[in-house]
């Protein structure tokens, strides 16, 4: 079971629907939350392949820690159809000083057991996590 050095155990759902968003593109984004009663992460959201941006960024709470990934597509220079696959360690500055503390401590072996991950961002409020943050860290 999970202890303070490892982390937190991992939901089987949560590495089942990263595998879709990765292979059949069926979500644009997931929110993975970490469950202290249980000591695991679990998937919290799920954002639909037509949803935006900003539906992703509303899906975070202003004031508790949460994971995320979403799939960012974007044009290329030479005009190609890419995308590029963010994991976001959300950490506002109002959350709970436990919470920041677990989400840290927990981030990179939950980050493991994602494989496929291309970009990782901490973002401790909406600016740090803005399009353009994305767009800079494409290229």
């Amino acid at each position: 079971m999970a202890n303070a050095a490892s982390g937190m155990a991992v939901h089987d759902d949560c590495k089942l629907k990263f595998l879709e968003l990765k292979a059949k593109r069926t979500f644009r984004f997931i929110v993975f939350k970490i469950e202290e009663k249980q000591k695991q992460v679990i998937v919290e959201k799920l954002g639909e392949p037509s949803q935006t941006y900003e539906d992703f960024a509303a899906s975070l709470p202003a004031d508790e820690c949460r994971y995320a990934v979403y799939d960012f597509d974007f044009v290329t220079e030479e005009n190609c159809q890419k995308s590029r696959i963010f994991f976001i360690a959300w950490s506002p500055d109002t959350s709970r000083v436990r919470s920041k503390m677990i989400y840290a401590s927990s981030k990179d072996r939950f980050k493991r057991e994602l494989d496929g991950i291309q970009v990782e961002l901490q973002a401790t409020d909406p600016t740090e996590m803005g399009l353009d943050v994305f767009k800079s860290r494409c290229n």
